[in-house]
């Protein structure tokens, strides 16, 4: 089977020029513009763009093959919604130390060992946003740090139960599913 690479993922994206960029919204997670960009076909387009500092997320293993899991409340998405320990790259700070740091505030645990499984955009046609997937194995319990906007449980569940999760739907969040996936194939699951 020959694997095919992305072009963001070997450096083979084509440039455009951007001629103007007009600020609308800058907050503390985003950074919303309308950019007029000149496409590699040569047309000139104004594209709604959010900037986004990046995140990582950990696909949390323990002892007994069990994945941790957080039930956090999304206003956004209208409720709880199940997801692995993520969160937003702090300035200065690398993905690897942003898993960490995010797995022990959000569940209370800290990790041995860290294996990269990827990189994923959630929202490429008009987000830059790139979230960093690990692997955490080598679990021990730590402090737990929430931050005062969290509202989570943490529970931990058969890794296999966490794919079945995905397939009837109780897992909807695409971070969620695509580092469980990664975790599954780096594994030998799937």
């Amino acid at each position: 089977m020959e694997v095919l690479k992305s072009p963001v993922a070997t450096s083979e994206r084509r440039s455009v020029f951007m001629s103007t960029i007009e600020p609308i919204y800058k907050g503390r997670v985003v950074d919303v513009r309308l950019e007029r960009a000149t496409l590699p076909n040569g047309v000139t387009v104004t594209l709604e763009v959010v900037r986004h500092p990046g995140a990582a997320a950990v696909v949390a293993l323990d002892d007994q093959d069990q994945v941790v899991l957080v039930h956090q409340y999304r206003h956004a998405a209208g409720g709880f919604i199940w997801e692995i320990p993520a969160g937003k790259l702090d300035p200065d700070e690398s993905p690897e130390q942003c898993a960490r740091r995010e797995l022990r505030e959000e569940t209370g645990f800290d990790l041995d060992e860290l294996t990269r499984l990827g990189t994923i955009f959630t929202a490429p046609g008009f987000c830059d946003e790139q979230i960093h997937l690990f692997l955490a194995r080598g679990l021990t319990p730590a402090a737990q740090q929430l931050d005062h906007d969290e509202v989570l449980r943490v529970e931990r569940v058969r890794f296999r139960d966490a794919l079945a999760m995905i397939r009837s739907g109780a897992i909807q969040d695409a971070k969620s599913i695509a580092g469980l996936f990664h975790a599954a194939a780096r594994l030998g699951i799937i």
